[in-house]
């Protein structure tokens, strides 16, 4: 939100310095990203962002001037001679080539920029403030140039020079005439109600002591009544809470005033007309869109006769081509303002195009409305459609906002369009909503603030930020004001607004007055932490994705499953339900990321919703996903000429599955075939921890891949079940000394059945072996000629240790004996070389 501090001032009396107001605008919860000087000069010490920097119109250099006399330039077709007077002793002639000021053209009013103006040059890049210097134009001499709004750095408009208003006084400095300081504002949602200028002035006053003064929309009426002209109905008051309708006559279309196009601008909107430059002035006076319509188009589409808005859901198939004349595919969720004949408007987002006002309009039927904010934020964002008017519409403004905004803009238009007002207001308000009233006790505020808050104090800072307050003993009775859409806590919400206007910086700091509760730990954030950091230390970047999605997307991964836990109103196509899976949402960040890098390692922890038979909510598991896709390492000098790094493989994944078990101390872990048909069924593997399932790892199937945009690419993936393990990880471990004697190591090879897995022979090894057996490690694994077929030899390293004394030799061999027999009783292998 651009706030110029002219306009403020219409409000209330802004005695703070620039510096000072932004610090406690700050304070006050409406944090000010930026001061932007128009001409004046910047504070000593005031930071200023580079982009807000714009040239100081000096006082006696850049003044307003008055066109005496307009000639052609004797060489040049598309250059003129602007004589002007300034207040000078004798008038200047300037060279322009402006196109909105003509041969034969006199009492213009303009910007005169003398030698030693400095200007805002944009035809470097980046644009340069620079000085103005007398030069000879195609052989005629000048010493002065008439501004452009760009060259006083107030906007990009530069197809013309800036013409203002008649009774500009001539002489007067720029700076004082139009000079200003716009303070931008980031407008939190909780502040939504200071998306307007009144609603920052209602702060200011409130900080400052100051009173907020209210424009006057006192607006006189013709003798026609609007009665019988037009009708109003609602279909749905859930959706639209108000619709007022005025109709203005005889409007004069043109431009507005100097003054309101200037504050439009400064507050960062483009002057087109009077009659849409007033509903914009309204809008960011009082936070209220508004639309004005044709009514004379109206009339037509109602074949002559009474015009009926209706105020409804869109029709299945119904199309609108709003004003920027695109054509709009509707659907029932979108909330339209309709006639007899269809849409005409997107409420709270757009107008029709074909009932907008024109240069021949005659007739205005204005519209001030209240409309569901939740319809008009997802309308916006299926179209994405952004405006000024949804942005304040999406954040919720009270109904009560629509009786004097329209006032205020046909007022306006009235005294600006020299329209007549027709006596009386067509009025759909179907339910007022109900105040709300908060009780608050000065020993609330104490236990939250941590300091005795007088009373008083209390009851003048609510007071200015407009409650209705009674006082009852230390109790008190504040009824909130209608534009306090976010006062719904209680109590809280008051304590806020009185530890913001009375200072956060000014609370005293205290220690804590209550006992400290007892603290409980969190094992599955500990948890959920600690493998975050885990997987982060093994090289792998967290990625965060959305956890609503479509059954579609998940499909591959799901098998079609379509029990999903589904929103009523989703706010687009693609984010309709709650996700089964995190590893869908991480693929496709990771095939993203493939068309800028060679490669993703990336890992998101986060919830899935897995619905309940007979139960209202969903199961929510943590899960982990991990994707390695492309080159292992970044390219270095250092690689062979040619040749490119490695790319990821089955074993760097199932290296950091490993590091997860040794780190998180998980006893009794095995690897076991997987078969889930997301996974490449030769390379895949299912986590198990003691006997329970805690996840798959493996390649994704090339199958899947394509799905998500990964076609061609060997990508390998885990899904983990993080609430599964978490009842496994020991709260307290023991940790084994560094053996102190030295171990002893034998090899085995072994001849067994193909469909006997490594990991159930080393499981056999380990049990032969006993305690002096510490570790059995795969080395070789050989099919070929030289063994039976269906068979398979496996080749094991084995190292054997004790924790008290030197093994000697007769001890390994005895027990190395007892591991090749029981690999022959039990597992019915040969013993390679025997």
């Amino acid at each position: 939100m651009k706030i110029p501090l002219k306009w403020l001032r219409d409000y209330v009396d802004v005695q703070l310095d620039i510096p000072q107001l932004a610090e406690r605008l700050t304070l006050a919860g409406l944090e000010v990203a930026g001061v932007r000087f128009l001409g004046m000069p910047v504070p000593a010490g005031f930071a200023v962002r580079p982009e807000e920097l714009g040239p100081e119109w000096l006082k006696d250099k850049v003044v307003v001037a008055e066109v005496i006399k307009v000639e052609k330039h004797p060489n040049a077709d598309k250059l003129r001679l602007v004589t002007v007077h300034y207040g000078g002793s004798e008038p200047k002639v300037v060279v322009t080539g402006a196109p909105n000021i003509n041969v034969g053209d006199s009492g213009q009013k303009v910007i005169l920029g003398q030698a030693g103006t400095r200007y805002l040059d944009t035809h470097v890049d980046p644009p340069q403030i620079k000085e103005l210097k007398p030069s000879v134009l195609r052989g005629v001499p000048s010493d002065a140039m008439v501004m452009s709004e760009r060259e006083l750095g107030i906007s990009d408009e530069h197809t013309g020079i800036i013409l203002l208003e008649a009774d500009a006084p001539v002489g007067m400095p720029a700076v004082e005439f139009m000079g200003d300081a716009v303070i931008e504002v980031d407008v939190l949602p909780n502040m939504a109600r200071c998306l307007s200028m009144i609603g920052v002035a209602r702060e200011v006053a409130a900080i400052t002591g100051q009173k907020l003064r209210y424009p006057d929309v006192d607006c006189p009426r013709s003798p026609e009544k609007i009665d019988g002209q037009v009708t109003v109905e609602i279909e749905n008051p859930a959706l639209s809470a108000r619709y007022q309708a005025l109709l203005i006559r005889n409007v004069a279309l043109g431009p507005s005033p100097g003054w309101m196009q200037r504050r439009l601008t400064y507050a960062g909107m483009r002057p087109i007309s009077n009659i849409v430059d007033v509903t914009n002035f309204v809008m960011l006076e009082w936070g209220q869109p508004l639309h004005a319509f044709d009514y004379d188009v109206l009339r037509k589409r109602a074949a002559g006769g009474k015009p009926r808005i209706i105020v409804r859901p869109a029709r299945p198939g119904e199309k609108l081509i709003t004003l920027d004349n695109v054509e709009r595919d509707l659907n029932p969720d979108m909330l339209v303002i309709a006639d007899s004949a269809g849409p005409i408007a997107l409420a709270g987002v757009m107008g029709g195009l074909e009932t907008e006002v024109t240069a021949q309009t005659k007739n205005v039927l204005l519209e001030s409305a209240n409309f569901d904010y939740v319809s008009i934020r997802r309308t916006m964002r299926t179209l994405n459609l952004p405006s000024e008017a949804s942005l304040r519409f999406s954040k919720g403004i009270h109904p009560e906002t629509v009786a004097p905004a329209a006032e205020r803009a046909a007022q306006l238009m009235a005294k600006y369009a020299a329209g007549s007002v027709c006596a009386g207001v067509v009025d759909c308000y179907p339910e007022r909503p109900a105040p709300r009233v908060i009780e608050l006790t000065m020993n609330d505020v104490r236990r939250s603030l941590g300091m005795d808050f007088p009373i008083d104090d209390a009851v003048r800072i609510l007071t200015a930020l407009e409650f209705d307050v009674r006082r009852e003993g230390d109790r008190l009775r504040a009824t909130a004001p209608t534009h306090r859409l976010d006062i719904q806590e209680g109590p809280a919400d008051l304590i806020e607004d009185l530890a913001r206007i009375h200072g956060y910086d000014r609370l005293p700091a205290t220690l804590l007055a209550d006992e400290l509760p007892e603290q409980h730990g969190n094992r599955p954030l500990a948890l959920e932490e600690r493998t975050r950091d885990l997987l982060v230390g093994a090289g792998l970047q967290e990625a965060i994705t959305y956890a609503l999605t479509t059954p579609e997307k998940e499909a591959p991964l799901t098998g079609g499953s379509r029990n999903y836990v589904t929103l009523l109103n989703p706010i687009s196509n693609d984010r309709t339900s709650m996700r089964h899976t995190v590893l869908a949402g991480i693929l496709e960040v990771a095939a993203a990321n493939l068309k800028h890098e060679s490669s993703a390692a990336l890992f998101e922890v986060g919830f899935v919703y897995l619905p309940r038979t007979g139960e209202k909510l969903p199961e929510e598991p943590r899960r982990v996903a991990i994707v390695l896709v492309g080159q292992r390492g970044a390219d270095h000098w250092s690689n062979p000429l040619g040749e490119a790094q490695a790319e990821f493989d089955f074993f760097d994944l199932k290296g950091i599955v490993e590091s997860l078990t040794a780190d998180l101390h998980l006893p009794d872990v095995q690897f076991r075939r997987s078969t889930v048909a997301w996974l490449h069924p030769g390379k895949a593997a299912e986590w198990i921890v003691q006997g329970s399932s805690a996840g798959h790892f493996g390649q994704l199937h090339p199958r899947v891949a394509p799905a998500y945009d990964l076609a061609g690419k060997n990508v390998f993936v885990a899904e983990i079940d993080l609430d599964a393990i978490m009842q496994f990880v020991p709260e307290r471990y023991r940790c084994a000394p560094v053996p102190r004697f030295p171990a002893a190591k034998r090899d085995i090879a072994l001849v067994v059945d193909e469909q006997l897995t490594a990991e159930q022979v080393a499981a056999e090894l380990k049990s032969g072996g006993g305690d002096l057996l510490s570790a059995v490690t795969l080395f070789d694994v050989y099919r070929g000629s030289s063994i039976p077929p269906g068979t398979k030899s496996l080749a094991y390293a084995l190292t054997y240790q004790a924790a008290d004394r030197t093994l000697t030799d007769e001890e390994v061999d005895q027990a190395h004996k007892k591991i090749e027999n029981r690999a022959v009783h039990v597992l019915k292998a040969k013993v390679r070389g025997k």
